[in-house]
C-alpha cells in the first residue's frame, strides 16, 4: 500500500494548481496526484485545437510543472473513496492511504438524451478528452456542412475555428442571442455581426427539434421545421459535474450534483476537498447556488483547498464566485466579469448602468488601434460595482480582470473615478478618455441627476 499526506484525484488544472499550491505552503509534507489520462489537455485550449493549434499535441499540459514540485504522478482511475480508513482504491487495483484527501473531477459534456437523433454517427460532444477529440477533429476534415448546437462560448469558439478551415458553419442557440448569459443585448449583437461578417450563420432564439438522418447525420430539423443540412453536429450544450465518485463514497451531492462544500472547499469531512467543476458555487454577489463552470473558478478555489489544507486561515477562505469570461473573435475581443445588466435585475437589484466607446490606444491614427467598448452595471443605492462588459483589442482580457477585481473588492463607481492608472499610446487607452473610468463617469452623471 502506498502512503502519501496530500491526495489529489484528478489533474486537470484544479488537482494541478491544488498540488502545487499545497506543496509551496506545505513544503515538509507528500503530495500525489493520480489521473486516468496518459496526456491533459489545456481545457481552454481545446476549441482552438479545430483550426488555430491544427493538432492535440500543441495543447497538452506538461507534467514537468507537476516533477518539478517534486509532486509524484500516478497514472490510474480512483473507483472508490474509504473515508472512514483514508484509503483510495485504483482500477489497477492499488491501494493508496492520505492524510488529506482533494477531489478535482472535473466535468463531463452534458448529452442531450432527450433530442432526437443524438446517437447518429458524426454527431459529437467536446469532452476534455484527448484520444476522442483526436478523431473528432479528423472525422471533420472530411465534413463541409457542420452544425453547432449552443451559442455559449465553447460552441463560439469551436464554430469559429471551423469557419477557418472553409466549411459551412451554423450556430444553433435556443436563446435571443449567443452569449447572452454573458453579455446583454447591445453587446451580444456585435458579437454576431463579427460571426456573421467570417462567414458563420447564425440561428438563434430557436430549439432544435431533432438530428436526422439514416445511421449517420444528413440534417438537423429545428423548432420551425427549418432543415440545416449537415454531414456532421458538435453539440455545445453545457457541462455536468462529474461526481460520481464522491456519490459512490457517501460524501454529499447538492440539488444540482455538485459535491457540498464550505468557504475553504472543504466536505463535511474536514479532511476531503473538492475544487474545480465538481465543487459547489455559490454566487459572490447573492450567495445562491451557481452552476458556472470556468478554469479562473476553479484554480482560485485550489489555491484555498491549497492553502487549507492543514491549516485554516480565515484570511484564505472562498467569497463565492464570480463570472470572469473572455473570448476573441479574429482581432476583436469580449470581456465580462460579475452579472449582466438583465440578470442584475432578474435577481431583484435597483441598478443603473453606463456605457462609452473610445479607442484602446492614443492617438488613434497608431497602426492597430480598435474600439474599446465598456458597460458597467452598479448598485443604485451604493454605487458599488457588480458587472461589466468590454470588447476590444488584445487588452480586453485584462480589463475584464481588472473589473473582475473591482467586484470582488466591493469597489464604487466613485474608487473608480478617483483611481490613478498608467498609459502608454501603445498599450493603453487615452488618459483623456479612458473608457473604464468614462463609463463610470457617465453612471456618476445619472446619479446626480436622479434616475
Amino acid at each position: 500500500m502506498e502512503k502519501v499526506d496530500v491526495l489529489i484525484i484528478g489533474g486537470s488544472a484544479a488537482g494541478i494548481v491544488a498540488a502545487t499550491t499545497g506543496k509551496s505552503f506545505y513544503p515538509g509534507k507528500e503530495f500525489m496526484v493520480v489521473r486516468k489520462e496518459e496526456k491533459v489537455l489545456v481545457p481552454c485550449g481545446i476549441p482552438y485545437m479545430f483550426g488555430t493549434l491544427e493538432s492535440s499535441e500543441k495543447n497538452i499540459m506538461p507534467d514537468a510543472i507537476l516533477e518539478n514540485a517534486g509532486i509524484k504522478l500516478k497514472i490510474d482511475e480512483v473507483v472508490k473513496i474509504d473515508q472512514e480508513n483514508k484509503i483510495c482504491k485504483t482500477l489497477k487495483e492499488d491501494e493508496i492511504c492520505f492524510e488529506k484527501l482533494i477531489i478535482a473531477t472535473g466535468s463531463e459534456p452534458a448529452t442531450p438524451t432527450w433530442l432526437k437523433g443524438s446517437n447518429l454517427e458524426n454527431v459529437f460532444l467536446i469532452p476534455k478528452d484527448k484520444t476522442y477529440l483526436d478523431k473528432v477533429i479528423n472525422t471533420l476534415h472530411g465534413c463541409k456542412d457542420v452544425v453547432v448546437i449552443g451559442g455559449g462560448f465553447i460552441g463560439v469558439e469551436v464554430a469559429d475555428e471551423l469557419a477557418k478551415h472553409k466549411k459551412n458553419i451554423t450556430i444553433v442557440e435556443l436563446m435571443p442571442h449567443i452569449l447572452s448569459l454573458a453579455f446583454d443585448k447591445e453587446l451580444a449583437v456585435k458579437l454576431e455581426e463579427i460571426l456573421e461578417s467570417r462567414g458563420i450563420q447564425i440561428k438563434t432564439g430557436e430549439g432544435v427539434r431533432e438530428i436526422i438522418g439514416n445511421g449517420k447525420v444528413k440534417a438537423v430539423v429545428l423548432n420551425n421545421e427549418e432543415k440545416i443540412k449537415a454531414d456532421a453536429v458538435i453539440l455545445c450544450t453545457g457541462y455536468r459535474p462529474n461526481t460520481a465518485l464522491a456519490k459512490k463514497s457517501g460524501i454529499a451531492i447538492n440539488d444540482m450534483g455538485f459535491i457540498k462544500v464550505n468557504e475553504y472547499m472543504r466536505t463535511k469531512n474536514p479532511d476531503i476537498f473538492a475544487i474545480g467543476d465538481c465543487a459547489e458555487k455559490y454566487s459572490f454577489l447573492t450567495r445562491t447556488l451557481k452552476g458556472v463552470m470556468l478554469a479562473s473558478t476553479a484554480c482560485a478555489e485550489a489555491r484555498i483547498a491549497g492553502m487549507n489544507l492543514f491549516k485554516l486561515s480565515t484570511v484564505r477562505s472562498f467569497g463565492g464566485t464570480i463570472a470572469i469570461f473572455s473570448t476573441s473573435i479574429g482581432d476583436t475581443a469580449f470581456g465580462a466579469a460579475g452579472v449582466t445588466e438583465s440578470l442584475a435585475k432578474e435577481r431583484g437589484f435597483d441598478i443603473l448602468s453606463g456605457i462609452f466607446e473610445g479607442i484602446d490606444k492614443h492617438p488613434g491614427t497608431l497602426p492597430g488601434t480598435q474600439k474599446q467598448i465598456v458597460k458597467l452595471i452598479v448598485s443604485k443605492d451604493s454605487g458599488i460595482i457588480l458587472g461589466g462588459e468590454v470588447i476590444g483589442g488584445q487588452g480586453t482580457g485584462e480589463l475584464t480582470n481588472l473589473i473582475g477585481y473591482a467586484i470582488q473588492n466591493r469597489m464604487t463607481i466613485n474608487s473608480i473615478l478617483t483611481s490613478q492608472i498608467g498609459t502608454h499610446p501603445l498599450l493603453t487607452a487615452p488618459p483623456t478618455a479612458y473608457p473604464l473610468i468614462k463609463a463610470a463617469e457617465s453612471i456618476a452623471k445619472k446619479q446626480r441627476e436622479g434616475f
